[in-house]
């Protein structure tokens, strides 16, 4: 190295006395030896510490499976909000690193949080894409104290446990619950120009906590505002037969029949109702059915008019997510593509929030930063998502709300809220041909 052997040189020219050979020799060897010892030291204090000591955060989501569409979706919102960080110097003066953890069930979800501990020495974990694999997950990352931010699932068992080291930026169940039911009051019962009280309504879900959760609120809610339940059906995600599901709710004739699910057994839940027949006045899905992949499997004029209450999109109006048109410039430039799904930006707000969160706490620990979160306080539309950041005892952001989006002629736009919707966008017919 070029600064050790200067450094070691200047040492030695002091060594030179007319004193006897050996204690010149020895003299010699000790100064070299400190100088060279300096010389290290300043080598690498020369390099820059975040590049050194990364802050490591496991990403824990289904990469392999019938879900690893999406939980890579969620994972580039990671990925983009790390490049930012990272651009801007690191957190607390610390390189970010993402590491992966796939886990497509709750079993899996334990065994990565232990193997991403162990082998990988994560400081903290985010997730998640499934919301029995952050049930599991952020359970197990309790046991070893460290941080799950949950940016994605959506189960409302998951803040009810309340425990230490849990966060939620993302919505909740009865965000999805409640934005569906207006959905219902504010857009559909209108448009069919009838009253929330004299419709039929068939609840539809996958049967994990996310989808039974959500169903059992809109149950309540719909009822409230006198709307008639006539049925309420649940099945697999991963059933590959949704014939018998299809025949009791044709039967119930409902006018309208709202879906809580994945994309997979969403999409199949299309296809059965198709080829029964089956076309109830108005179709809402929530949770997902905006996607690609379900217009690759259904076509455009099989989706025109179905409703999807869901993450917001980038199509909100930049005054409702500030942000939200740089993130998807970034999306682009970094990935080539457009965002497969909507869930990718809710992740990349939430992650934005725990490193805000990290830095007001100046600290990893989990109490430290549950003492900062409590200290967030930012008013909706404050995040490209349209979030705001305001946390409750369990640490629920309470200011992340979803929007409800229309297939239009082979596109899916937002139709509401009013602040979200862009100017000229209005709500189609709802029933389909």
């Amino acid at each position: 190295m070029h600064l050790g052997g200067d450094a070691t040189q200047g040492c030695a020219g002091q060594c030179v006395n007319g004193q006897s050979f050996q204690k010149e020799t020895s003299m010699l060897n000790i100064k070299r030896r400190t100088c060279a010892a300096w010389a290290i030291a300043a080598a690498f204090t020369a390099t820059p510490l975040w590049a050194q000591q990364a802050i490591k955060i496991g990403a824990i989501n289904p990469y392999s499976g019938p879900m690893a569409l999406y939980g890579n979706e969620v994972t580039r919102g990671y990925e983009l909000a790390v490049d930012q960080i990272n651009a801007a110097g690191g957190l607390l003066g610390r390189k970010v690193e993402l590491v992966r953890g796939d886990a497509s069930t709750p079993q899996q979800g334990i065994a990565m949080v232990e193997q991403l501990v162990s082998r990988d020495k994560v400081d903290m974990f985010m997730g998640t894409y499934l919301s029995g694999i952050s049930l599991t997950a952020s359970d197990t990352a309790l046991r070893y104290n460290k941080i799950y931010w949950e940016t994605n699932a959506l189960a409302q068992s998951l803040v009810d446990r309340g425990l230490p080291n849990f966060f939620r930026s993302g919505p909740d169940g009865g965000t999805f619950a409640a934005t569906s039911v207006a959905t219902v009051r504010n857009l559909v019962a209108p448009a069919m120009k009838k009253e929330v009280k004299d419709l039929k309504i068939w609840l539809e879900h996958e049967d994990s906590i996310y989808g039974t959760s959500i169903a059992e609120a809109q149950k309540r809610q719909l009822e409230a505002l006198g709307a008639k339940v006539v049925g309420v059906g649940a099945h697999s995600a991963r059933t590959i037969d949704l014939n018998d599901t299809v025949l009791r709710a044709k039967q119930a004739a409902p006018d309208i029949l709202i879906n809580t699910g994945y994309v997979p057994d969403g999409n199949l839940l299309l296809r059965t109702a198709r080829d029964q027949g089956f076309k109830p006045a108005a179709m809402i899905f929530v949770g997902t059915g905006d996607t690609a992949e379900t217009l690759q499997a259904m076509g455009a004029a099989s989706l025109d008019g179905i409703l999807v209450v869901g993450y917001p999109r980038n199509d909100i109006t930049e005054a409702y997510g500030p942000g939200n048109k740089a993130y998807l410039a970034a999306y682009r430039a970094k990935y080539k593509t457009d965002p497969v799904a909507p869930q990718g930006m809710t992740a990349y707000s939430g992650v934005q929030m725990l490193f805000e969160a990290v830095r007001l706490a100046g600290s990893l620990d989990p109490e430290k930063v549950r003492a900062a979160v409590t200290k967030i306080d930012k008013p909706e539309n404050s995040y490209a998502s349209g979030y705001g950041a305001k946390f409750d005892k369990n640490m629920q952001n309470v200011r992340a709300w979803v929007t409800t989006s229309q297939w239009q002629n082979g596109k899916v736009v937002t139709v509401y809220p009013s602040n979200a919707t862009l100017p000229g966008v209005k709500l189609s017919k709802l029933a389909r041909p």
